[in-house]
């Protein structure tokens, strides 16, 4: 179960706004005001709460496979008394998200985003190895996503669809499968992108010392490439999704695609993907309550073809989502690395 916290009160409109930042996290407040059919004060005025209240955070973040990033889901096992701390460490580095305890207290769940190979091979054979407690580290390479990162999750679903296809962006153009090289500025504009993926044009020219013009051209350029994507962050207990957990699958390999895209259609599943190890496909699951994943596992993934062996992960606490701390279940900034 994930962390007790007072669930705050959300109501139609806020689940609606939050339904439509997945969709374009950078769309204008009167875009998103015009398509919800309320004020531009309105929208303005739920955002500003959500987001003071730690509930929602739009992030703009590397697509890591498009920027040539290393990815890799960690699993790492630490003596009962120190998983608390080594979960803590690895959530402050910029490099890592997810960070997840489970499995008694003991088991860390995370994924590394590392910038170049070395940097991978220097936290995953020299850092954690010798980090005292840690008992156990072992990585598994994502080799293809079915959900997760720009696909926004399917639980969310209470926008009509004639409003979902009005804030649908424009799809990313060019040949994805090509490496996209990051420049400083570029850099630059995404270290600002990932503390608030609403920065606006000014913030971004301070940064990379160009112009409002010139920023917004830049931004829009990585839009464009596909070498970012905009993530909303949220913990998903204020939504009353109250059981959280990780799936580790075997399926054959005939059939991994098969069932990998099955999960990944899922509402329940927020990331999927196919990684290496004996456990072939990887899922993140949130249901309401335990009697919702008692029957998704049951019902939903016993009827996906190919699946002969799953381990279930009870997520006991989010240390850190995508890119923010989770303290009293709220979003919050995580310090700098030390």
């Amino acid at each position: 179960m994930m962390e007790t916290m007072q669930t705050p009160v959300m109501d139609s409109l806020d689940r609606a706004l939050i339904q439509a930042l997945m969709i374009d996290g950078r769309a204008a407040f009167s875009r998103l005001a015009e398509v919800l059919g309320v004020s531009d004060q309105t929208v303005v005025r739920r955002y500003r709460r959500l987001h003071g209240e730690g509930l929602v955070r739009v992030l703009g973040l590397p697509l890591g496979n498009r920027v040539g990033f290393f990815e890799s889901w960690l699993r790492v096992q630490c003596a009962p008394d120190a998983a608390g701390s080594v979960a803590d460490a690895l959530a402050r580095r910029p490099d890592i998200g997810w960070v997840k305890l489970g499995s008694g207290g003991t088991d860390i769940h995370c994924l590394t985003k590392a910038r170049n190979r070395s940097d991978r091979d220097t936290l995953l054979l020299d850092k954690l190895p010798r980090t005292r407690r840690v008992t156990g580290v072992s990585a598994h390479t994502i080799l293809r996503k079915f959900t997760g990162g720009p696909d926004r999750w399917l639980g969310l679903d209470v926008l009509r669809p004639d409003q979902v296809a009005a804030l649908e962006p424009p799809r990313p153009s060019g040949d994805q499968s090509e490496r996209y090289t990051l420049d400083d500025t570029e850099l630059a504009i995404l270290a600002v992108l990932g503390r608030d993926g609403r920065a606006g044009y000014p913030e971004l020219a301070r940064a990379t010392g160009l112009s409002e013009s010139t920023a917004r051209r830049r931004l829009e350029r990585l839009r464009e490439a596909g070498a970012m994507y905009l993530d909303v962050e949220i913990v998903p207990q204020t939504l009353g999704y109250e059981a959280e957990t990780t799936l580790m699958l075997t399926a054959s390999p005939a059939r991994m695609a098969e069932a990998g895209a099955a999960i990944g259609s899922h509402p329940e599943v927020p990331f999927a993907a196919v990684v290496t190890g004996s456990a072939n496909i990887l899922a993140v699951v949130v249901c309401r309550d335990a009697d919702a994943l008692y029957t998704y596992l049951t019902e939903r993934i016993g009827a996906v073809p190919g699946i002969h062996q799953v381990e279930v992960i009870p997520t006991l606490r989010n240390v850190k989502r995508a890119g923010m701390l989770v303290e009293d279940g709220r979003l919050v900034d995580p310090p700098p690395a030390p």
